[in-house]
């Protein structure tokens, strides 16, 4: 039972964020391109979309989240392990603004996209599918290696 409400608030919760995503344009490239054109036609609405998520968020972090010392639903929170600042970071967070910047949305919006029937996002959606697999066959391959030298 506990599994059952884990995936029905998980999909609640992604739900709501697809619609938010969706209402607030930040599924919309065009939109997320004006924002990013700080030099040019800059459109700052997506600011205040980013204000209001943040006040929504503070309160309910500071209140509710921080002091549990277990989630509602899980056995435990889900948190990253490696704290340093190290070139796998680096790269991987260059290649995740250049796609934002060429293709003007990221990730979690894209998906969001796809209920609308955009072609280009379903495409970006796929390749973005075929990048997540490729980096996870090349991280397995590297471990794999390190793995047997280190038994050797």
């Amino acid at each position: 039972m506990n599994n059952m409400l884990f995936r029905l608030t998980s999909l609640l919760a992604g739900v709501l964020f697809g619609i938010g995503m969706i209402i607030s344009g930040m599924a919309n490239p065009a939109k997320v391109l004006g924002f990013l054109d700080v030099a040019g036609n800059w459109d700052p609405s997506l600011m205040f979309v980013m204000g209001g998520a943040l006040m929504v968020f503070m309160p309910a972090y500071f209140f509710l989240i921080k002091p549990k010392q277990k989630p509602v639903n899980a056995e435990e929170f889900c948190l990253a392990t490696n704290k340093t600042v190290d070139n796998r970071l680096l790269g991987g967070a260059a290649i995740f603004g250049l796609g934002w910047g060429i293709a003007g949305i990221c990730p979690g919006p894209v998906v969001s996209s796809l209920a609308l029937g955009n072609s280009g996002a379903w495409i970006f959606f796929a390749c973005m599918m075929v990048g997540l697999g490729a980096t996870n066959l090349l991280i397995c391959i590297k471990n794999s290696k390190q793995a047997q030298s280190q038994t050797a």
